[in-house]
């Protein structure tokens, strides 16, 4: 716990310095922008559809994101393949001020989770500079549920307020080979202060891997999928994240719909506790919406 304190304090003041230096990184760009024929849109939007990917949303801009996860398919014609089970759903508002800095809070109904999360632009792709973009993500987790086995057994899984905390962090490399093709890997690690079980480890790690392929001059095929590297459970059988997708521009909208396995919208749900899998059909249709709006 004091570790992912300490790891998580110094991604808050990192990103703050960055901030603050942001009149200087603006003075070298404009210097060499020429120079370096910066690449953009390498991804259309901040997520492709679970993940992050290496972009910000631009300078002094607020995005307001609607996430949707519908019951799994296979829940067969009585819940119309998953449109009357059980949903999730995540509100969240992000800000960037520069463009290159970004922070975002949010809510998703799944384990009544809160989050809030830091990503900067490290390194940017160019045509005569880095043949990459870096971008750098730290998130925290606080769940708001009730112990429901505290009535039973006079025990609150809860009784500390670090219990209820879990973080995440990522690296997140890309490339824009094409206009019409971009490729990420992101090596990520979630820590829980609470394991779900005594056998359970606290701290899982993985790699993901995402693209994106440009179809129409507004439209796209996405797909993502996390590998786990470490059994952190022993009790539970999970899977591998992986979703499928189609993205549509329209205007100040990016519209996503698309299958997954997860139900889980944010990092420390879908990277470690997706219990369902495509083969069987325990994949979700949802839907991604996104509005942009310059302040």
């Amino acid at each position: 716990m004091t570790i992912n304190k300490i790891i998580l304090t110094g991604c808050f003041l990192s990103s703050f310095f960055f901030s603050q230096a942001q009149d200087m990184l603006g003075s070298i760009d404009s210097l060499s922008s020429n120079e370096k024929d910066l690449t953009i849109a390498t991804f259309k939007a901040t997520r492709l559809v679970d993940q992050h990917t290496v972009e910000t949303v631009g300078p002094r801009t607020l995005d307001f994101r609607i996430s949707h996860r519908f019951g799994a398919v296979n829940s067969a014609a009585y819940n119309i393949w998953g449109l009357d089970g059980t949903a999730s759903i995540r509100l969240g508002l992000e800000y960037s001020p520069n463009g290159r800095f970004m922070f975002g809070l949010g809510r998703t109904s799944t384990d009544k989770m809160v989050d809030g999360f830091l990503k900067y632009k490290l390194i940017r792709q160019a045509k005569n500079g880095s043949p990459i973009t870096m971008t750098l993500f730290a998130g925290a987790y606080y769940t708001t549920m009730k112990d429901g086995n505290k009535i039973a057994n006079g025990f609150d899984k809860y009784e500390y307020t670090s219990s209820r905390l879990s973080y995440c962090y990522e690296i997140m490399i890309a490339r824009k080979f094409s206009p019409s093709f971009s490729l990420q890997i992101a090596p990520w690690m979630v820590h829980y202060n609470l394991a779900e079980h005594i056998t359970d480890q606290n701290d899982a790690f993985g790699i993901a891997g995402l693209f994106r392929l440009k179809i129409t001059k507004r439209a796209a095929i996405t797909a993502e999928y996390a590998y786990r590297i470490n059994n952190y459970s022993l009790n539970t059988k999970y899977y591998d994240s992986m979703s499928i997708g189609y993205e549509v521009e329209t205007g100040g909208h990016v519209f996503q719909v698309h299958f997954t396995n997860s139900i889980g919208i944010v990092e420390n749900q879908f990277f470690t506790h997706t219990d369902t899998k495509w083969d069987d059909m325990g994949i979700r249709l949802g839907f991604n919406i996104s509005r942009v709006f310059t302040l």
